[in-house]
């Protein structure tokens, strides 16, 4: 057997060998991309339902406070996680007798991130207890009689 000077063997040229590799390096940094990304979407899922689970911890101390000045000084605590939650409310009288519109602001901070969690969160609660003026709930007694008043003559019109 003799070989040829010229003979054609069969391998891959520098220029194929090349263009494979950067084919490859390309899928291997598109497929660490994703893994990242799908890493921080688990962590920022995880953080937001600790961060929940404070802020209805927060607001479960709202619904169960009778003492209204106790509720518009607020509150704060260390949270499980080494977060701390600060709570604040605004109280204002509804258009119904012991009926209030509460505004209820949570902020969760956590010492590795430099801006809080701030939720806002507005609910009508019935606390007779909450209220302030015996002659402001008359007032307001008096009104929703005249209201449903107003409404039965509506009703009672022929039509």
């Amino acid at each position: 057997m003799r070989c040829r000077p010229f003979e054609s063997r069969r391998a891959f040229s520098l220029l194929e060998v090349l263009v494979a590799l950067v084919i490859v390096a390309l899928a291997v940094v598109v497929l660490g991309a994703s893994y990242v990304n799908v890493l921080i979407g688990y962590d920022a899922v995880a953080r937001g339902m600790t961060v929940d689970e404070d802020i209805a911890f927060a607001r479960q101390q709202v619904l169960r406070e009778p003492d209204r000045k106790k509720l518009e000084q607020g509150g704060e605590f260390e949270t499980a996680g080494g977060r701390r939650a600060r709570w604040s409310v605004e109280i204002t009288a509804g258009l119904l007798p012991d009926v209030h519109d509460v505004a209820f602001t949570c902020e969760v901070s956590e010492p590795s991130r430099p801006e809080p969690d701030k939720v806002t969160q507005r609910f009508t609660l019935l606390r007779p207890t909450w209220s302030a003026d015996a002659g402001e709930q008359g007032k307001l007694k008096e009104d929703v009689k005249r209201r449903i008043a107003e409404l039965q003559a509506q009703l009672k019109k022929p039509q």
